[in-house]
């Protein structure tokens, strides 16, 4: 039988630092919840709004899978490998930290916040060599349907990252309904839902509420009214 774990988006942490407004669905930085510490490899997924022109100067990372995924604006990022990159709306962009890389993410505009997705997820491998790659996404790939954008492998469909993880966005119109079914194996899945109404095996899931969902291969989602929402299967251990 399905287990479920319930994130409403009024529970997440909070920081509010004047240049950056973030929502925390796990705990990070000064949020703590013991409660609250993963779903599986799914370490951190922050919920970030960045001021005109303001952003996060050079820091390191390592031994993580980052994801950045914007949703208004343009972020331009820089790393000690020598990328300087803009990442805008519709763009996905995967980070394997690995050994150790130093980055810097910024609002590349001047006149408007930017609001961006910063997840990461534990790798299955340690110091492997570092790693940046972005895509492109088109959106008519993901209206009505589930557009896979990661999974494990350089060969499948989207990015890849060093981990049993397969990540997807979809955009459905009111009514629309699908099954998703599990790609892994010892995998679970987080729904988190970016904008409108949907309904995950029949459990009401809102605009940037989290679903967590292990012990079953597959589930069913229906949009109650016009939505977007990201599907992120994970492995649990």
């Amino acid at each position: 039988m399905a287990n479920y774990v319930f994130h409403a988006a009024a529970s997440r942490g909070h920081a509010d630092h004047g240049w950056l407004r973030s929502k925390h669905t796990f705990s990070f930085a000064n949020y703590y919840d013991p409660e609250r510490m993963n779903f599986g490899t799914l370490r951190v997924l922050n919920d970030d709004q960045v001021a005109a022109g303001m952003g996060f100067g050079a820091h390191p990372h390592h031994n993580m899978e980052i994801i950045s995924i914007p949703l208004l604006g343009d972020l331009e990022h820089k790393d000690s490998m020598g990328n300087v990159e803009v990442i805008r709306h519709g763009d996905v962009q995967v980070m394997s930290a690995g050994s150790g890389i130093t980055h810097s993410e910024y609002n590349k505009n001047k006149d408007q916040e930017v609001r961006f997705l910063q997840i990461w997820v534990t790798p299955n491998e340690s110091n492997v060599a570092p790693r940046y790659d972005q895509l492109t996404l088109d959106a008519k790939d993901r209206f009505n349907k589930i557009q896979q954008v990661i999974s494990p492998s350089p060969n499948d469909e989207g990015l890849w990252l060093h981990q049993d993880a397969w990540f997807s966005l979809a955009h459905f119109e009111a009514g629309q309904e699908q099954v998703y079914s599990f790609k892994g194996t010892d995998t679970g899945l987080y729904v988190f839902n970016l904008s409108g109404t949907i309904e995950v095996d029949g459990k009401t899931v809102s605009d940037r509420d989290g679903l967590g969902i292990t012990d079953t291969q597959q589930v069913r989602i229906k949009a109650t009214s016009d939505a977007e929402f990201l599907l992120m299967e994970v492995a649990m251990a």
